[in-house]
């Protein structure tokens, strides 16, 4: 928030979820020690969201013939982090209101944004085929099968269900080669379907449509049962659905449909 800088990694997830969470719009955040220097606080009662800060390290290490080599490796120490919705202080709303501008950040009516989200969606290399009651990709087939779109509560939910999908689809083999492979209650497809829930949180973040967070809570237990087993998932997961996100809409693509105007 104070100092434009974006976040990268892993890190990006874990804020969209932070801000899903607080039901904040304001992707901006900052350190207690930022805030503080400009008289800005945490209201009382605030969680902080914790990210994850490397830490380059570096050692000489005798090698074969008497020769050193140099060993480096890289580890990572939680920092904790307030949205802008969490803050309160004299100038909050004027520093908010700057970076909205440096950020080019213009809040845009549904219709457009939807628009927008079908312009990257449809581009994607998959077939979708339309009918039944259930959502899912068929990697045999390198196909999404999606339920009619009016039977959704909602056009963002149609969008949302199909980023989910698209997420998963990045990992046949022509792609991303993830192991789809799994059977429902299973590892490895709790561990895909925890990629496909974060990558879609992050598209759907990236097109402005939000994410069906709530459809997906039978899986919470296998996630829970996964991560516990073997709690290095999920730094493994952050990255693949990260790189899902930028093969499907990388950061920059235009998102803004054919014959809308920004304002």
């Amino acid at each position: 928030m104070i100092s434009g800088h974006r976040y990268r990694g892993a890190n990006p997830i874990l804020l969209t979820l932070g801000m899903h969470i607080r039901g904040s719009a304001l992707p901006f955040w900052c350190g207690f020690a930022e805030a503080k220097k400009l008289g800005i606080f945490p209201r009382r009662g605030s969680k902080a969201v914790h990210i994850l800060r490397p830490q380059l390290h570096s050692r000489e290490e005798p090698g074969e013939a008497g020769e050193v080599t140099l060993r480096s490796w890289a580890s990572y120490r939680p920092v904790a982090v307030f949205n802008a919705a969490d803050l309160e202080g004299p100038g909050l709303a004027e520093l908010i209101g700057a970076r909205q501008e440096a950020a080019g950040l213009q809040a845009r009516p549904e219709p457009e944004r939807l628009a927008a989200a079908e312009v990257v969606l449809s581009a994607w290399p998959v077939a979708v085929s339309y009918g039944g009651d259930r959502a899912f990709y068929l990697p045999q087939l390198d196909r999404i099968q999606l339920p009619d779109s009016a039977s959704f509560d909602s056009p963002a939910a149609f969008y949302a269900t199909w980023a989910h999908e698209q997420v998963h689809s990045t990992g046949h083999a022509s792609r991303l080669e993830r192991d789809l492979g799994g059977a429902f209650g299973k590892p490895r497809y709790a561990r895909e379907e925890l990629v496909a829930e974060l990558g879609a949180v992050l598209l759907g973040e990236r097109l402005e449509i939000g994410s069906e967070l709530q459809s997906h809570a039978a899986y919470l237990e296998h996630w829970i049962s996964l991560l516990q087993d073997e709690p290095q998932v999920l730094f493994q997961v952050l990255g693949e659905a990260r790189q899902a996100l930028e093969l499907i809409a990388p950061e920059g693509v235009a998102t803004k449909p054919e014959g809308f105007i920004a304002s």
